[in-house]
């Protein structure tokens, strides 16, 4: 039988026909109905499943073929709760539909399953008690250690769990109010930067467009921008800096504002990957040429005319960091809190290269 969307689809009662009948109706089969299909003991099959000696080659195919026929799977769970571990760890992010998470959460994945753990994932969208919540809701679920990129920048709802034992590493953004373990890109640094470059290019009149000022990354980029174009001696104009919600009619009015005007600016500062594409957008419809330097690398920022320069950070080294991190805590080889800082990297395109069009 086909589905409308053309998907093969087969009746549950089909799917339990092809097993053989013997077993508990609606119920997962156990270790006691392979034990009695066998005609083994149980103890003989505990042996198989997990791997232990005793038991002879043929005792061993026997029950592999009842294990076989009935689709019996181990219990995992059970079987690490007696340990007091559940061998699975939470990632909380802020947005899984971002580009810039999905190479964070491979690698924290890639980590966690070198480590025989399993990883789940949640989104917090940049709302703090959602944050709350979902911490929460996974230290309940007895996960042995939380990776987590904060929304809010009060983080004591979590001492109680870190006396219970909940390894905890902060990664992006500090934790708030609590002494915990921390992977960051160098963000003050990269807007730095990439704010220098587009001095030494020529430009004095350069407007800043970030996130909200809460939040960690777009306060110490809005640092950078500030830090470079004092560096240089440029007084900076209330109206070239704009930070909130990256949504792009926000970005876009902010973007037009400051290309308008007597005196317009002629580079940009994006403070982020998707402040950076709605500028470009902006700009594609602009009559002047405005160069632009984007934090955050994006996908296809290489093949526009000109091609986007960007500061890009390593995602992947951050969630890498970040759980290797974690599971050193797990094992009982780290103790005292640290903040580790990854380097950014400057990536020339041609965007970033125009020189004042004024």
């Amino acid at each position: 039988m086909d589905d409308r969307t053309g998907q093969r689809i087969v009746p549950e009662t089909a799917r339990r026909g092809d097993r053989v009948s013997g077993t508990r109706y609606g119920n997962r089969p156990t270790m006691k109905d392979v034990a009695a299909r066998a005609g083994v003991g149980l103890k003989t099959v505990s042996r198989v499943v997990n791997g232990e000696p005793g038991v002879t080659p043929d005792t061993e195919r026997r029950v592999q073929e009842a294990i076989e026929a009935l689709g019996f799977r181990r219990n995992d769970s059970a079987r690490v709760l007696r340990k007091g571990r559940t061998a699975s760890i939470g990632l909380v992010l802020e947005d899984l539909a971002d580009p810039f998470y999905g190479p964070l959460s491979r690698a924290v994945e890639e980590v966690a399953r070198a480590h025989g753990a399993l990883l789940i994932n949640g989104s917090s969208a940049e709302d703090p008690e959602r944050e709350q919540e979902l911490v929460l809701a996974l230290c309940a679920r007895r996960v042995d250690g939380l990776v987590v990129i904060p929304a809010g920048d009060d983080h004591r709802y979590l001492e109680p769990e870190l006396r219970a034992g909940v390894a905890t590493v902060f990664v992006d953004r500090p934790a708030g109010r609590i002494d915990a373990d921390v992977v960051l890109s160098d963000s003050f640094g990269g807007a730095r930067d990439g704010v220098a470059h587009l001095i030494a290019h020529g430009h004095r009149r350069i407007g800043f467009v970030g996130d909200m000022p809460r939040i960690h990354t777009a306060a110490e980029r809005l640092r950078g921008y500030r830090a470079a174009m004092e560096e240089a001696g440029i007084p900076v104009e209330r109206s070239w800096m704009s930070l909130g919600v990256t949504d792009p009619e926000r970005v876009r009015r902010a973007a037009e504002e400051m290309l308008s005007g007597p005196a317009p600016v002629t580079a940009i500062f994006a403070g982020n990957n998707r402040v950076t594409v709605t500028v470009v957008r902006v700009l594609a419809e602009h009559r002047r040429p405005v160069a632009l330097v984007g934090f955050d690398d994006f996908e296809l920022a290489d093949l526009l005319k000109p091609g986007v320069t960007v500061v890009a950070q390593d995602a992947a080294a951050l969630g890498r960091t970040a759980a290797e991190r974690l599971f050193r805590q797990l094992d009982g080889t780290l103790v005292t809190p640290e903040r580790i800082e990854l380097p950014t990297r400057l990536i020339t395109r041609g965007s970033g290269e125009l020189p004042p069009a004024d």
